[in-house]
């Protein structure tokens, strides 16, 4: 591992079991590197495996049905799969913290802002809880992230906040420790466009600030573009494009990448014109199509590609593709 990757996930496998015993891959393969002070953007259609990439990490799949069958998380040269519960414990929430996609379901109902911000420090820093110095603890990791009046706040439920006040209050608690690793799983799918680029805005701007690691989950390739500098693309449980964010919006190479490209509505061009839409659905786990995953979806598939399932190559731009006909795909422009 070089000496700026902070996180490495090496073919990585994850599976639930079904009702009739047998094991469907939700994540299948799925490599890729996380450099300190970057930004690494996940982006693909719902069902592709990027939310279970991410409970992957942190060891939050849903017991007994989710199951790491295979692969290596490195965070630091250590492997989190092989990890104690208390070596565990050490690391999630504190050295790898995580947003999850709604703060109403992810904040508890029933407890105050203020009690669920000091679970963090009792868990993490016992010290700290238990002194004075934690009222002022959770007022600063409150201001840190724009909210108004802290103190009030603090007394305040979950649903006394709006839903970009929520959002916040769960960035604060990811950042209370200070963390080398942030997983942001969707976080601005509930808010409106306003909210949301506050909240961007205010992921940028603690990134600057305190030089760690980003984990970007998305499907709004927009939102890629505004904040990540390298991007994996997933469909179906799969890495099918790995790029930095300029060469993958410059020259997409795989065919699934250009379909989420030309879907997005364009200022310019003739009015009133129907949306591009990539044709069909992600197919369901355990329903994958034979040789590529893609090919009943793509307008380029042969029956090469029926046949067999491609592998990530490395392009000549080092970009990693997983396509027969990539060289084909990157000569045609963006429609």
């Amino acid at each position: 591992m070089s000496n700026d990757v902070i996180l490495e996930v090496k073919s990585l496998v994850t599976a639930f079991q079904t009702d009739d015993g047998s094991l469907v891959r939700a994540v299948d393969g799925v490599s890729f590197k996380v450099r300190k002070g970057r930004t690494l953007g996940i982006v693909g259609e719902s069902g592709c495996g990027k939310s279970v990439t991410s409970l992957s990490i942190m060891r939050l799949l849903p017991k007994p049905a989710g199951q790491i069958l295979h692969g290596e998380i490195l965070f630091q040269g250590k492997d989190i799969l092989k990890l104690s519960p208390g070596e565990l414990h050490s690391i999630r929430g504190n050295r790898i913290a995580m947003v999850f996609q709604e703060p109403m379901t992810a904040l508890n109902p029933v407890k105050t802002i203020g009690s669920q911000l000091a679970e963090v420090f009792e868990l993490h820093f016992p010290a700290l809880a238990k002194g004075l110095a934690l009222q002022g603890a959770l007022i600063d990791v409150l201001q840190k992230v724009a909210i108004p009046e802290p103190e009030k706040r603090l007394r305040q439920f979950p649903h006394q906040l709006s839903g970009g006040m929520r959002q916040r209050v769960m960035i604060a608690m990811a950042l209370a420790c200070k963390p080398d690793v942030l997983i942001c799983d969707e976080p601005t799918t509930a808010l409106d466009v306003t909210i949301q680029a506050q909240i961007l805005e205010l992921i940028k701007k603690l990134q600057q600030e305190s030089g760690m690691a980003v984990i970007f989950i998305t499907h709004a390739l927009g939102v890629i573009a505004e904040l990540c500098d390298d991007v994996i693309v997933m469909y179906a449980g799969k890495v099918v494009e790995e790029a930095s964010v300029n060469s993958l919006f410059r020259k997409p190479k795989h065919p699934y990448t250009r379909g989420l490209l030309e879907s997005i509505p364009k200022l310019t061009g003739k009015r009133k014109s129907k949306l591009k839409v990539i044709e069909g659905i992600v197919p369901s786990l355990g329903q994958f199509p034979k040789g590529c995953r893609f090919q009943n979806r793509c307008p380029y598939a042969t029956e090469e590609c029926r046949a067999a399932e491609p592998a990530l190559e490395i392009t000549e731009s080092e970009q990693r593709v997983a396509c027969f006909h990539w060289q084909e795909i990157a000569k045609k422009p963006i429609e």
